[in-house]
């Protein structure tokens, strides 16, 4: 069994001290965890302005998981300010191994843009090639699926098909998982399930025909449990603590 502990949208400022805060007790909240997670995947908008004072105290903050922590770029992001950051991560697609499981890191991100697309689908294809009989779990920042919202979904990806056409070649991804939604949804893609985990910091309303907003809703994060081809997901709350 290998638990895979997802954070995303962190939004990390260094003008704003609020989304440290969050990023803080959302570390402490896995450290209580009675199972420590194998590795952490961070899903992209990890500071908010791209800035490398941010991608430093987004280092100062994960140093206390005693696991490896997997970074991949969203929309907020620098993807060169990330990689400076992060030497250890040799581009912005790249795959690791995690306790039997490989957990393959994708670059959806456009410029100046808040929509997405994957970047490279030819090294996807072929990074899944490399182990057909190994479960996978392809993340990245957009989702390859519609919300439901209108204003969501226009900066969702350009071009799912793209992704739906190679990960229907592949059956060992148990999961797509994505951010950008700052809300936890779930939904069947190209044979497999496909997941957007909660902000670390701010949850936007999720309201089909609503007006664009934020919540008072807890920061939260997502754990994937995979054993073998199969893997279910939880959405976590942070703060909670067994009573």
């Amino acid at each position: 069994m290998t638990i895979l502990a997802q954070l995303s949208d962190l939004h990390l400022s260094d003008e704003d001290p609020v989304p440290t805060k969050s990023l803080r007790e959302a570390v402490s909240t896995l450290l209580d965890l009675t199972e420590s997670p194998d590795a952490v995947v961070l899903t992209g908008d990890l500071a908010d302005h791209g800035r490398p004072s941010e991608y430093a105290l987004l280092r100062t903050e994960i140093a206390r998981l005693p696991m490896p922590v997997h970074p991949l770029p969203g929309n907020h992001d620098d993807v060169d300010a990330l990689l400076a950051a992060f030497p250890e991560v040799k581009a912005a697609n790249y795959v690791v191994d995690v306790a039997g499981l490989r957990l393959l890191c994708c670059d959806s991100t456009i410029p100046g843009q808040s929509g997405g697309d994957l970047s490279d689908p030819d090294w996807l294809d072929a990074a899944l090639a490399e182990a057909p009989g190994t479960p996978a779990v392809v993340a990245m920042h957009h989702p390859p699926y519609h919300i439901g919202v209108e204003w969501i979904d226009l900066m969702g990806q350009a071009h799912p098909e793209r992704l739906a056409a190679v990960i229907a070649r592949h059956p060992q991804v148990v999961r797509v998982i994505a951010g950008h939604v700052h809300a936890g949804s779930v939904r069947g893609f190209a044979g497999t399930v496909a997941t957007t985990c909660p902000s670390a910091y701010r949850q936007l309303h999720i309201d089909p025909g609503g007006r664009p907003a934020m919540t008072d809703a807890a920061p939260g994060f997502a754990l994937h449990i995979v054993d073998g081809d199969d893997a279910v997901t939880h959405f976590r709350q942070v703060g909670t603590r067994p009573a």
